[in-house]
């Protein structure tokens, strides 16, 4: 296979699961409208049925004037035999036979057309109860797919807000840091401020001979020496 055939066959893929993300994404819309499509190929089929039925109404109206004029026509032959008119019998019973034959072509069809209405009753009757199922079971997916939409929502908004949370908690840590750092940076001015004031009153009474003075390294040499010589 050459690349522009395996690109080609690439494409076609890509399309196809294109494709099927579309159908998966719109399932339930495409399945409404499947619905509405069954729907209308049953009120098709009851029009159709309409018609049916009334054409075998039509075929059993005829099948009963038919009926009607073969008895009628079987009373003139018996009074045309009463007469001894066997000639005039004869073509009275020709015309009856025309009844016949039209009245078993009639109720052939008549025939036909009860089959098929009843076959047809039972189709409509059968889709009927599937689609009435069909859409049941829609609104329960459709139910299942709110509720799975919404657990969806709210498990997104405790990520959301646990993410917050943290977030939160890590600023206000740092916060509490800042202010620990800048705590101990005041109370150690503090503690330089008194060490330089502390320093500052020593020298004042150092100066005013109240206080000794601090021994400077001289006379710390000099306090090591003497004790050198004992």
């Amino acid at each position: 296979m050459n690349i522009w055939a395996k690109m080609i066959t690439a494409l076609r893929g890509g399309i196809y699961e294109a494709g099927e993300a579309v159908v998966d994404n719109q399932a339930l819309r495409i399945l409404d409208q499947e619905v509405r499509d069954a729907t209308d190929e049953i009120n098709q089929s009851r029009e159709g049925l309409t018609a049916i039925m009334a054409r075998q109404k039509l075929a059993e109206e005829r099948i009963g004037q038919l009926q009607h004029s073969i008895k009628e026509y079987e009373g003139y032959a018996v009074k045309a035999l009463e007469k001894s008119d066997e000639a005039l019998a004869i073509e009275i019973a020709e015309k009856i036979v025309g009844y016949e034959n039209e009245y078993l072509s009639e109720n052939e069809v008549a025939t036909d057309f009860t089959k098929s209405a009843n076959d047809l009753k039972r189709a409509i009757k059968q889709a009927e109860q599937d689609i009435k199922r069909l859409k049941q079971q829609i609104d329960t997916v459709k139910a299942t797919e709110s509720v799975q939409r919404a657990q969806a929502a709210v498990a997104e908004r405790d990520n959301g807000s646990n993410s917050k949370l943290r977030t939160a908690m890590d600023s206000l840590a740092r916060i509490k840091e800042k202010q620990a750092l800048k705590s101990a940076q005041m109370e150690a001015a503090s503690e330089l401020a008194d060490e330089i004031q502390e320093d500052t009153l020593q020298k004042k009474l150092e100066k005013a001979g109240i206080a000794p003075s601090v021994s400077r390294a001289a006379d710390v040499l000099e306090r090591l020496k003497k004790k050198s010589r004992r």
